[in-house]
């Protein structure tokens, strides 16, 4: 199983020595080969949403749910709260008129809205709405200098405008009784729910096998050696659904190290990238990504799943960039004149 675990970081570290190869033109192209990504897995939960089922052989799914390719609804749901961050800097990147980009992406913003409203998942409620609100700011300048000399009315107009479209859209969905998350959240009492009920026992899992912890890979059996009578059930508990906890459960105080320097050195570049100009886009992008990964894994393991972990080495790569320092003060391309 720690074999297994360790195999895992195959596709991170693949897509991080590939990024590491791309000059700066393709790197350019990335956020829309992500976006891509997204749109092709929110594709396949329009159609679960719309009552297709079909079951994915090569992953273990609940067969019905909303999903998409993945087989855990709440990383489906921080899959698209990443496009809802992803579609406006695409279309806003570089201070590019986003032209028809525009329009594209806040018709992808309200489907992946609205499917993360479908797909049940309460944590993606919370990472969705922090994407929706997040967003605007990443590419607050851009919209700011695409309407420079305009009247300010036409712009404070059309940002309301796309607000209210977005909102209209999830009150339809909810009134549709199509809101899945939110008729999750209502009905379910969370202290019913196995991820609340088994914390006090992780908990004490923590403190048998602190400082040097259980092992990685070994949670499932490691926790049926403790599991109450109380929490038996026909289906198993797989992970502690709060991953942070897990990773100090798993790796003890090496990795509680690990864990904090990582934390650490994520808000740290995160307030450079806040503070720093207007071309500081991926940066915050990058930091919001990994911010919505940190929040989504309080309640679940989204950071175990390859496409997950992929993205976060791609926003691990932005947020470590620093575009202010790169072609200041460059000469213009060869043949072009002085």
């Amino acid at each position: 199983m720690t074999i297994n675990a360790l195999s895992s970081l195959v596709a991170p570290a693949a897509v991080l020595y590939l990024l590491l190869t791309l000059d700066q033109g393709e790197r350019r192209r990335i956020p829309g080969l992500c976006l891509i990504l997204i749109v092709a897995s929110a594709v396949m939960g329009a159609l679960q949403a719309s009552g297709a089922t079909f079951d994915n052989p090569l992953i273990n799914e609940s067969v019905g749910f909303v999903s998409g390719n993945f087989a855990n609804r709440n990383h489906f749901a921080l899959f698209l709260a990443m496009g809802c961050l992803l579609a406006p800097v695409w279309a806003f990147l570089n201070g590019r008129r986003p032209g028809w980009r525009a329009s594209a992406a806040l018709g992808l913003i309200m489907v992946f809205a609205l499917e993360i409203l479908a797909s049940g998942s309460r944590a993606g409620l919370l990472v969705g709405a922090l994407a929706l609100a997040v967003a605007p700011l990443i590419v607050w300048r851009g919209v700011k200098t695409v309407f420079a000399g305009q009247p300010r009315w036409i712009f404070v107009a059309l940002i309301s405008a796309a607000a209210a479209v977005v909102v209209i859209a999830v009150l339809l969905s909810i009134s549709a009784d199509r809101a899945e998350s939110i008729n999750r959240a209502l009905v379910i009492d969370p202290g019913q729910d196995m991820r609340g009920r088994g914390l006090p026992v992780v908990l004490a899992m923590i403190r048998d096998y602190f400082p040097w912890g259980s092992g990685l890979g070994g949670f499932d059996p490691i926790f049926r050696l403790h599991e109450p009578l109380g929490l038996l059930k026909p289906t198993y508990f797989n992970h502690a659904h709060n991953d942070l906890i897990e990773i100090v459960l798993d790796t003890g105080v090496f990795g509680l190290l690990i864990l904090i320097a990582g934390m650490g050195w994520w808000a740290w570049a995160g307030v450079r990238a806040w503070r720093g100009g207007a071309r500081q886009v991926l940066p915050r992008l990058g930091a919001t990504m990994l911010s919505l990964v940190i929040i989504a894994s309080v309640f679940d393991y989204p950071a175990r799943t390859p496409m997950i972990m992929a993205m976060m080495v791609i926003a691990a790569v932005w947020l470590g960039e620093r575009p202010e320092e790169r072609g200041s003060f460059t000469l213009p391309d060869t043949g072009q004149h002085l």
